[in-house]
């Protein structure tokens, strides 16, 4: 939850951020957001999640849900290049939680 809470605040910043080159009252949203998004990601790993992990999937969410949004929103460019682009970037986020949780288990096993 506090994850998903820190992905939703960053792009909601990241999205803000563009808005501010038109109107710059988004800033103080591009401010807020950070600093939820960071406060966020702390609970997270003090919760026991590892950075590695935590971060990329915070990062590929980011990447993702930004670039989808920006399309939408902002009438910017999402291609098939990109969207192979995102792709490979979940599936390396994937990789990463998939090596963090054998390693986990490797050293519970060694620790019995």
């Amino acid at each position: 939850m506090f994850l998903a809470s820190a992905i939703v605040a960053e792009v909601t910043a990241s999205l803000a951020l563009q808005a501010a080159v038109e109107h710059a009252g988004w800033y103080a949203l591009v401010v807020v957001g950070y600093l939820v998004a960071f406060g966020m990601l702390v609970l997270v790993l003090r919760r026991g999640m590892g950075i590695g992990v935590a971060y990329g999937i915070w990062g590929a969410s980011g990447v993702a849900l930004t670039a989808v949004l920006a399309a939408v929103l902002f009438g910017q460019a999402l291609t098939l290049v990109m969207g192979i682009g995102i792709t490979l970037i979940a599936v390396g986020v994937l990789l990463v939680e998939l090596g963090s949780q054998r390693a986990l288990a490797a050293r519970k096993r060694e620790a019995h």
